[in-house]
């Protein structure tokens, strides 16, 4: 009707209110509930997970911000004509932080988070895969989320693989194609631990493709204080505590924080030490090494 400035402040209303969290009061039922035969493809919660939780590389943060922000402000951007970014492909290995930045993601937005179950959408039967994908693709353009491909490579393995049979040709093409197709405001995450054998032409249908290494020292010692810091702890040498953990990923150091402190509990001990801590380490180095010798 002409009136430019109400407009204005109307949309503004709204943008803050989509984002500001929005979880589910304890014991209801969430309002996004995949249905049908996307019941049997997606699982869905919503993760109380911020970025501000997590322990990342300045580079990769700041990546996951400028998604945020541009999710934020989705309908000024498509308002202009552009496409925010929305499409994104997290590489690393195992531990490194890839599902939880999902997680975190759909926090920020107060968005539900879908993780696709590959165990429901990978069948032995031919076409049946490509024909559950695009039950996922007609979901997330009906119900706004965070759309998580766990273990991406077993959908999106290169064409020209030696064991091709066909199928996965034709699983991949109509990947591409669907998400190519895709104009929803739903958020696509894909992540993997072996990025090699991704097919190439996947890396243009993303907006960002993000790389996630184990932590550094630096790291190592934030993520140790972050992980103890609701816990007493006694005369921590934090250089050689990281040390010690270097080789291990966050969700390896996190686990052995969380033993430390049960070791505490266990003895009744007021504090964590040093010592406790240190052992709780190289325990966690010591599985890490059996399950790589074991694969």
């Amino acid at each position: 009707m002409g009136h430019g400035k109400l407009a204005d402040e109307i949309r503004a209303l709204i943008d803050k209110a989509k984002s500001r969290p929005r979880f589910p009061a304890r014991g209801a039922i969430p309002l996004a509930r995949p249905r049908g035969e996307a019941s049997e493809l997606l699982s869905v919660s919503y993760p109380n997970v911020h970025l501000k939780d997590m322990v990342l590389a300045a580079s990769t943060r700041k990546k996951l911000e400028r998604l945020i922000r541009e999710q934020k402000a989705i309908q000024l951007i498509r308002g202009r004509g552009l496409s925010p970014r929305r499409k994104v492909l997290l590489s690393g290995r195992p531990g490194t932080g890839k599902t939880l930045t999902a997680s975190a993601l759909a926090g920020e937005l107060g968005l539900p988070l879908f993780v696709v179950r590959l165990d429901g959408l990978i069948t032995k039967f031919m076409g049946e895969t490509a024909a559950k994908l695009r039950i996922v693709f007609e979901t997330l353009s009906q119900t706004r989320g965070v759309y998580l491909f766990d273990e991406f490579d077993s959908i999106g393995s290169a064409r020209d693989l030696s064991n091709d049979v066909g199928e996965i040709r034709r699983v991949v093409n109509s990947f591409l194609q669907m998400v190519e197709q895709d104009n929803s405001d739903s958020l696509i995450i894909a992540a993997t631990n072996q990025v090699g054998i991704l097919d190439r032409a996947l890396f243009r249908r993303f907006d960002d493709v993000i790389k996630y290494e184990p932590p550094d020292q630096d790291r190592i010692v934030e993520t140790l204080k972050a992980k103890l810091g609701n816990f007493k702890t006694y005369k921590l040498q934090w250089t050689k505590l990281a040390r010690l953990a270097q080789g291990l990923s966050f969700a390896d150091i996190t686990r052995a924080c969380e033993e430390a402190i049960k070791d505490a509990l266990i003895h009744d001990h007021v504090h964590v030490t040093h010592a406790q801590i240190a052992h709780a380490i190289q325990d966690r180095k010591l599985a890490v090494t059996h399950e790589e010798n074991n694969r």
